[in-house]
């Protein structure tokens, strides 16, 4: 049958890849449709890599499930990922760099978005439950925003301190730290976090309704209202934090610093690539690496408008996390391209350009200057990567 057969709303969700009944691979998505239509694209190879072009071709049909908001998709996926391992989410399951959202186990247990690798070091006591992982820091950071709106918790304040923290002045702890709320209300409160990070958001919804009908009925009607005012948040969650998560440079990544650098390489026209290659805290992470092969188009050809290409196909996955710096190769032509397709998304990442003299050797950095003078080494190291790779990569073309 046609994968494609399955018809894919334009909303948010989760998807799932299967061969009969087994889930190969898991997926969230801003749009069902794009998301799941960029797998069938030429470029699917060079963008996705080997492993997820043989999971596609083994799949035998496509499901998925509407959410609500980015957010749940978020969830979502991260709990279903647990909860069925499947085979292509490989990274998913393993990587102990990844966040998880951990749940402490005290008397006042506190909410906090943990590396795999630390939570590993805590003491075996120190967590109650734990979900995730989570790939983006960014976007973990941005999903507890909008849930602790809808039901604050305690993440660094002392209990019983006598003393409202600044997080409860602003509605974000519920009090703790001066018992205005008890530890019941507390623990119900966490309750319905615990279920909403297991994608459970239905039966907070009914337990919800059901505490209210059940204060209003004692005509305790302020307490009602605010119960009321969390099932309305509920239903309306706002996505804007997470939609925007492209739309701007997001620089906390748990520490992790990217650079990513582009070229194109030919050979008078012919077989026209492009490649981009990373460097994370000074290192090389060729598990990033991407290829392009440049698309004709009714723009003229030339390194700037394949350039401009690579950077829009680029960007159009938004599972890739954004750069701190992009570094290109050549002069202020391709300088300015980039900047403006980084411009045109309302992005807000430095472009660098590194200029090289006949025997293609770096003899000028353009760009911010205090930016190029503490990272200059990691630049021309990405810089040099990403000339290897597009040489490596046309010949490799050419010998076909």
């Amino acid at each position: 049958m046609d994968k494609l057969d399955t018809k894919l709303p334009d909303s948010p969700g989760v998807y799932f890849f299967k061969r009969g009944s087994e889930i190969l691979y898991i997926g969230k998505a801003t749009s069902l449709r794009d998301r799941v239509r960029s797998y069938f694209g030429a470029d699917v190879i060079d963008t996705r890599g080997q492993a997820i072009v043989n999971m596609v071709e083994l799949a035998t049909s496509i499901s998925f499930e509407k959410t609500d908001s980015v957010l749940e998709a978020l969830i979502l996926e991260s709990a279903l990922i647990k909860k069925h391992q499947p085979k292509y989410n490989t990274r998913e399951k393993d990587d102990r760099s990844y966040f998880y959202v951990t749940i402490t186990r005290e008397e006042y247990p506190r909410v906090l978005a943990i590396r795999g690798k630390d939570l590993i070091n805590k003491d075996i006591n120190f967590a109650k439950e734990t979900f995730g992982p989570f790939p983006h820091g960014s976007e973990l950071k941005e999903a507890l925003n909008v849930i602790r709106k809808i039901f604050p918790f305690r993440d660094k304040c002392q209990s019983n301190s006598g003393k409202l923290c600044f997080q409860a002045q602003i509605g974000l702890c519920p009090g703790i730290c001066n018992n205005t709320i008890s530890r019941k209300d507390y623990l119900t409160n966490l309750k319905n976090i615990k279920l909403f990070f297991e994608g459970k958001k239905a039966k907070i919804l009914e337990n919800l309704n059901s505490e209210m009908d059940s204060l209003a009925s004692e005509l305790r009607f302020e307490e009602a209202n605010i119960i009321k005012r969390r099932i309305f948040a509920l239903k309306h969650i706002e996505d804007i934090a997470l939609i925007r998560r492209r739309k701007e440079n997001i620089d906390e990544y748990g520490g992790i610093f990217r650079i990513e650098a582009y070229d194109i390489s030919h050979l008078a026209h012919v077989d026209r690539v492009g490649v981009m290659t990373v460097v994370e805290n000074g290192e090389i992470k060729k598990q990033d690496y991407r290829k392009f092969k440049i698309k004709k188009t009714k723009e003229k050809i030339g390194d700037t408008a394949d350039l401009k290409q690579v950077l829009d196909r680029r960007f159009f996955h938004e599972e890739w996390r954004l750069p701190n710096i992009i570094v290109v190769d050549g002069s202020m032509a391709q300088k300015n391209t980039a900047e403006g397709v980084i411009n045109a998304l309302a992005l807000k990442i430095p472009v660098v350009a590194v200029t090289k003299n006949e025997f293609h050797k770096p003899i000028k950095i353009i760009g911010d200057s205090e930016l190029i003078k503490k990272h200059e080494s990691e630049i021309l190291l990405s810089n040099s990567e990403s000339h290897r790779f597009a040489i490596a990569y046309h010949r490799s073309l050419r010998k076909l």
